[in-house]
Parts: structure tokens; C-alpha cells; sequence
């Protein structure tokens, strides 16, 4: 199909579009998960089927939970703004009491039982909800006064804080970014942003230097083959995985990478296994599956804002950041193109937390186009769905 058809198709229906590329990516995470994952379950658990059996289970949910959340009105998200925030902050805060679980030096999880919740996907779903809900409500006062900007920044800025004690770098540089980029897209002037982006860099910066373990995967990435060994490892046996897969890949179950050579091959580097097993052409497809996923959120974001429906607008925006940047640092960690960082690929890598937590995502995505399809139908009775939320200027 000509990229100029795909493009028109994206703007005119984008629920189809956003609804198979979603499905795509699910189904080929389940089956990529299987591959890489069956020697490192056989090994360590004693049952090569222990993490596809689980993220099918979690893929059920996420459906379960992506169409429930397609029922839930988006003026629900409006008006319940200071409860996702306290929702957001306490699970932050939670977190770092004796309930939350450390993994590898980083303590990000709350345990449940059947599962570990990662905290820092819920916060940044339930964040994003209610900055969307401030940019709408103080429209007037983020735009033209610096006091206005400045509080959805000290919001931002305690998250980030907690975030960074887990310490969960990759999930504050998503939710800054995202949030941000949603607030530059209500209409705030590039000016005003220029202190923090400096203030941003600095403390990136002095995050790096002071912590060995950052600053190493820093070197590493500049030349990740001087210590192939030690701190380069995991970059140049993800290279390795690119380079054996070359244009059509060794095929499906045949990566070697996954042997035990990769960490973390059904998690964090899920896209080098699907290189290697499907090569360059099939690292194509899931790059064109999420531009595709990417670009019909967009679409229907702005649909919604030239339809008048700002919170849904600016709700949607901050969603498809959120997704669109957790994939593109993913994949460009995977091919060395940014320094190593614990950051899965949405709907593909192993785990319960973001895999729901981005089916839900999808889910409101589908019930703001729903409600944007719903207004312009002439047949339609309800007139209650939120267009612009009570407050918004």
C-alpha cells in the first residue's frame, strides 16, 4: 500500500488502524516471548513454558481490562484528577516502604502474590491523567503566567524524585519527556521550557557522574566493544543478534543470542531476538507497526482537539507519548543507538505491570475516538459525553 494511502487512512479512520497495529504487536510479543525465553525457563524453573504461559495470561487481562476501560467515560478521568494523583504518589511512595520487592538493586515492584506490580506504570498512567486534567482546567494560567507552568513541574519533579530513589532512570526520562511534550502541545511558548531542559541536563548530568553502574553504561555505549566483557556485554551481544539475523533472520526458535549469551533477552531485548530470528525485514515490520500505533493516536488526539474535546485531546496526546517514547528508546537502546536502560517494549517484552497498564492505554485511546465518532453522529441522544470539561477555557 502507498505510504500516501496509509497516511490518509490513519487520519480519516484511525480506530481501525490503532486497534490491529495494538493486536499485532500483542500477538507477535506472546510468540517472541515463547521463542526467547523457553532455555532460561527450562533452566532456572524447570518448565521451558513458564513466561509464555504468564504473558498470555497477561495478555488476557490487558484485553479484559483494555475493553473495560473503553467503557469507562472519559469524563471520569476528568473529574477523578486529584484521586489518580494520589494514586500515582502513594504507589511511588509505597514502594519504598519494607512492601516493595528489590530486584538487581532497584526495589520497583509491590508483590501481590500471583504477580509484582511495577509502580512506575501506574504512576505514570495515573500522572498523565491529571496533568491532562491541569492543562484543560488553568489553560490560561499555564500559558501566560510562569506560576501556572511552574506547578505541573513541582508535581512532575517530586515523581521524578521518587522515581529516582527506586532508582528508575528510563521510567523519569519517559514521564518528564511525555508530560512535558504534552504541555508544549496545549500551547505554552518553547521559551518557557528552556530553565527546565537546562536544570533537566545538569541533574541528568550529576545522576550519571555520581553512580558507577550509569556512569559505565555511558563508556560502554560510546565503545561497547573496549569491554565487551564486562560493562559493553549486554550492547555488543544485542549487536551480535542484529548481525547474525542480516536481511531475513535464522528463523523462528533459531536465535542463538538467547542461549544464555543475552540477558534479559524476553525482557528488555526482545526486539535484538526478533532481529536475530527475522532480521532486518522483520525488524521493519514492528518498527512500521508502532509508527502505525504511534501515528493513529496522534490522529485521534487531534481529531478531538478540532472537535473542542480538550481534556480528551490532551488525555490522548499524553498517552501516545508515553507509548511512542518507551518504544523508541527501547529499540534504540537494542541497536546501540542510546546507553543501556531497563526500558521493555511496549505490548512485546515479558511482564505483567506495562503490558496491562499499555492495554489500558489503548483502551481509553479507542473511547475518546468513540466519544469523538459519537458526537458527530446526528442520531445520537446523549449529549452528556465530555466535549470540553466544565473549566476548560
Amino acid at each position: 500500500m502507498h505510504p500516501a494511502k496509509v497516511y490518509r487512512g490513519l487520519w480519516s479512520q484511525p480506530l481501525p488502524w490503532l486497534v490491529v497495529s495494538a493486536g499485532t504487536l500483542l500477538m507477535l510479543g506472546v510468540v517472541m516471548i515463547a521463542s526467547a525465553s523457553m532455555d532460561t525457563a527450562a533452566a532456572n524453573l524447570g518448565n521451558s513454558y513458564h513466561y509464555a504461559v504468564r504473558q498470555l495470561l497477561f495478555a488476557g487481562l490487558g484485553c479484559a481490562l483494555a475493553l473495560a476501560a473503553a467503557n469507562v467515560p472519559v469524563s471520569w478521568w476528568y473529574r477523578s484528577g486529584w484521586l489518580l494523583l494520589a494514586i500515582g504518589m502513594a504507589s511511588l511512595l509505597l514502594v519504598l516502604t519494607p512492601l516493595g520487592k528489590t530486584v538487581n538493586g532497584s526495589t520497583r515492584w509491590i508483590p501481590l502474590g500471583l504477580f509484582n506490580v511495577q509502580v512506575s506504570e501506574v504512576a505514570k498512567l495515573c500522572l498523565i491523567a491529571y496533568l491532562a486534567g491541569y492543562v484543560v482546567r488553568r489553560r490560561d494560567e499555564l500559558v501566560n503566567t510562569w506560576w501556572g507552568f511552574v506547578k505541573p513541574v513541582l508535581v512532575l519533579g517530586l515523581a521524578s524524585a521518587l522515581l529516582v530513589i527506586q532508582p528508575d532512570f528510563g521510567a523519569t526520562v519517559v514521564l518528564m519527556t511525555a508530560a512535558l511534550g504534552m504541555i508544549f502541545l496545549s500551547g505554552v511558548r518553547l521559551s518557557r521550557f528552556m530553565p527546565l531542559i537546562a536544570v533537566c541536563v545538569i541533574l541528568g548530568a550529576a545522576l550519571v557522574v555520581t553512580q558507577p553502574y550509569r556512569l559505565k553504561r555511558v563508556v560502554s555505549y560510546l565503545d561497547p566493544w573496549q569491554d565487551q566483557y564486562n560493562s559493553g556485554y549486554q550492547l555488543t551481544q544485542s549487536l551480535i543478534a542484529f548481525g547474525r539475523g542480516e536481511w531475513s533472520g535464522v528463523g523462528l526458535g533459531n536465535s542463538i543470542q538467547k542461549l544464555f549469551y543475552l540477558p534479559e533477552a524476553h525482557t528488555d531485548f526482545i526486539f535484538a531476538i526478533t532481529a536475530e530470528e527475522f532480521g532486518l525485514l522483520g525488524s521493519m515490520v514492528v518498527l512500521a507497526l508502532f509508527t502505525v500505533l504511534v501515528l493513529s493516536g496522534f490522529a485521534i488526539a487531534r481529531k478531538a482537539e478540532k472537535q473542542g474535546m480538550g481534556f480528551a485531546a490532551c488525555f490522548a496526546y499524553g498517552l501516545t507519548l508515553l507509548l511512542g517514547l518507551q518504544a523508541m528508546i527501547n529499540m534504540a537502546v537494542n541497536t546501540g543507538l542510546l546507553p543501556t536502560k531497563g526500558l521493555t517494549l511496549p505490548l512485546m517484552s515479558y511482564g505483567g505491570s506495562s503490558l496491562i497498564v499499555v492495554c489500558v492505554s489503548i483502551g481509553i485511546l479507542v473511547r475518546i475516538e468513540m466519544e469523538r465518532q459519537q458526537q458527530l453522529s446526528p442520531e445520537s441522544d446523549d449529549k452528556a459525553v465530555v466535549a470540553r470539561p466544565r473549566g476548560a477555557s
